[in-house]
Formats: structure tokens, C-alpha cells, sequence
């Protein structure tokens, strides 16, 4: 399951929900800068493993909202 970026604090967040083999899906992520610095990214993978798909691209993108908070 891929879900648009979502714009967060000048920063674009795009969670994903990878199905793996054994049916869980890992939570990944990829952070990057609207501007200037566009092309800048942080790709986080398998941050953590979830039986349902919708709940691990939440997890992902509530994650990347506190690594932003923690990063200005």
C-alpha cells in the first residue's frame, strides 16, 4: 500500500507498507525536504512488522513525524 506524500513542517513524508513473504508488512518510510534542498532524502526500512497493512503505513508516517520533530 502506497500512500501519497503528505506534506509535514516543510518536509515530505511518504510511508509505504511492504507485504512480506510470511504475509506481515514492514513499515518503510522516505523523508525528504519540499525545498530548497529537494534532493536530500532519509529512507528508513522495516522500521517495525505489522499483520495489517493500513496500520503499518500509520505507524511509518507517525514515525516520521517525530523524527522531524527531533531533527529542527
Amino acid at each position: 500500500m502506497n500512500r501519497q506524500p503528505i506534506q509535514y513542517k516543510g518536509y515530505q513524508v511518504a510511508p509505504v507498507a511492504q507485504q512480506l513473504p510470511n504475509g506481515l508488512f514492514a513499515a518503510n518510510l522516505t523523508i525528504g525536504k519540499t525545498a530548497p534542498d529537494a534532493s536530500r532524502t532519509h529512507s528508513f526500512d522495516a522500521l517495525d512488522y505489522f499483520f495489517d497493512e493500513e496500520h503499518a503505513v500509520a505507524y511509518a508516517f507517525r514515525w516520521g513525524r517525530m523524527w522531524i520533530d527531533s531533527h529542527q
